[in-house]
């Protein structure tokens, strides 16, 4: 396994470790950022972790939790690691479990690699994109013995053919009246469409391994809410497009804000 893709699988175990001593607590330590988002000590903690091993790698770190910088001194980054510490914490405040610690490494804009870690359940997904390399495992506790992994043992893949009923993936926490359209244009006297609801990255995972068919957002998202989702879904063999240039999304740009985009089958 790639010694990157380790290091971030370590970092995002642990760091779940730290989301569910959170959870257990009373106290969250609840408060809300400049742009009324939800912020907790688990966020807090979890990046603290994270930072502690990606920070001994050779390339700088974009997380949400950490201090954003200018464009100016990352437009230069040819590699960088992109986090989202606690990703889904209105669902992490709401106790429902779809919350997620999402990890990834994007190479010129091109996600390299991707995790996704669910504390609440200790599911665990990862993905090498050149070697077209996506997995979940379930694992038994807070601890990985990452050389134990085989990623073509426990391979996911989207689902195969024509389905009588398409799975869409939608959000318990957004579903715009964009998002409501296109799903009603699924609808045919051929196909049904069912709603899958999830929150946080989970959703990127659903299409990923075959429990759904298409996850459209047509609504606010930032690069650490999709980079990791991303690099699993193209190493299963989907593809992540941009509403706006009809191509993948891109990472590390001047503005973090990502465009509307659709994950399917190519």
């Amino acid at each position: 396994m790639n010694t990157n893709l380790k290091i971030a699988i370590k970092a995002a175990v642990q760091g779940g470790l730290e989301i569910m001593k959170v959870y257990a607590q009373d106290d969250l330590g609840l408060e809300y950022k400049d742009d009324k988002s939800p912020l907790t000590l688990a966020d807090k903690k979890c990046n603290d972790i994270i930072n502690s091993y990606l920070c001994k790698t050779e390339f700088p770190i974009i997380s949400e939790e950490n201090r954003q910088l200018d464009f100016e001194e990352r437009k230069d980054w040819d590699t960088c690691w992109i986090v989202d510490p606690l990703d889904g914490t209105k669902e992490f405040v709401k106790s429902n479990g779809e919350f997620t610690v999402n990890i990834a490494l994007v190479k010129q804009g091109k996600p390299l690699l991707g995790v996704i870690y669910v504390p609440d359940t200790k599911e665990l997904y990862m993905a090498d994109v050149l070697q077209k390399q996506a997995a979940k495992v379930i694992l038994t506790s807070h601890e990985v013995e990452v050389d134990a992994i085989d990623l073509n043992m426990h391979k996911i893949g989207p689902r195969k053919g024509v389905q009588k009923t398409v799975k869409v993936v939608g959000s318990r926490s957004h579903m715009s009246e964009a998002t409501e359209k296109f799903v009603a244009s699924l609808s045919t006297e051929k196909n049904e469409v069912e709603i899958v609801s999830k929150g946080s990255s989970l959703k990127f995972c659903l299409v990923a391994e075959g429990k759904a068919d298409v996850y459209p957002r047509f609504a606010p998202t930032m690069e650490w809410d999709t980079a990791a989702g991303q690099a699993i879904c193209e190493a299963a063999g989907l593809e992540v497009i941009s509403k706006e240039t009809n191509e993948p999304l891109l990472y590390n740009k001047e503005n973090l804000l990502n465009p509307w985009f659709i994950v399917s089958r190519k």
